[in-house]
């Protein structure tokens, strides 16, 4: 079994400081290509007990990191970011679970390089959050990212384990 990323030394470029964030956002892409390799297209969007379905979770993470990233870098919101938000929980069956495994692993490895070239000088740098422009800070919304990503993840390990369970 693989080492999980906290246990396998430091990522390059990334600062120390970040090395958490990073670390958790690779061990969450990894997490995210076992659950699903699996998952055909009903299981995909199947809701068990009415729970969110594993595609909404893995359109959730890749939009997610972007719209944070979006706002560490001290900017707002596009027209597209808002139109990806609103359809995220909305089947689409036009892409696979496969595609949409790759869509988030992209978007989580882009914020891995994002954090590693984030100057850790910026860190406490205030930034806005949302229409009604939360306070926090750079350093505040990249934790935020790999905290969020790994909750999510967590859950497609495990209604993918559900929904999965029923070809066994």
């Amino acid at each position: 079994m693989e080492q999980e990323a906290w246990l396998s030394g430091m990522l390059d470029d990334v600062p120390p400081l970040l090395m958490p964030a990073a670390h958790a956002l690779v061990q969450a892409a990894r997490d995210i290509g076992r659950a699903t390799e699996n998952l055909n297209d009903v299981e995909l969007w199947t809701k068990p007990n009415g729970a969110p379905p594993v595609g909404f979770h893995l359109l959730h993470v890749a939009g997610s990191c972007g719209r944070l990233l979006t706002y560490a870098r001290g900017e707002t919101l596009s027209d597209e970011q808002f139109a990806a938000l609103a359809a995220e929980d909305k089947i689409d069956n036009s892409k696979s679970a496969v595609e949409l495994a790759g869509k988030a692993v992209e978007e989580i490895e882009k914020a891995v390089k994002e954090i590693s070239s984030t100057p850790v000088g910026s860190l406490f740098e205030k930034r806005e959050v949302g229409r009604r422009k939360l306070p926090t800070n750079v350093f505040g919304l990249l934790f935020h990212i790999a905290e969020h990503t790994q909750r999510h993840v967590g859950q497609i390990v495990t209604t993918a384990k559900i929904v999965g369970a029923a070809k066994n």
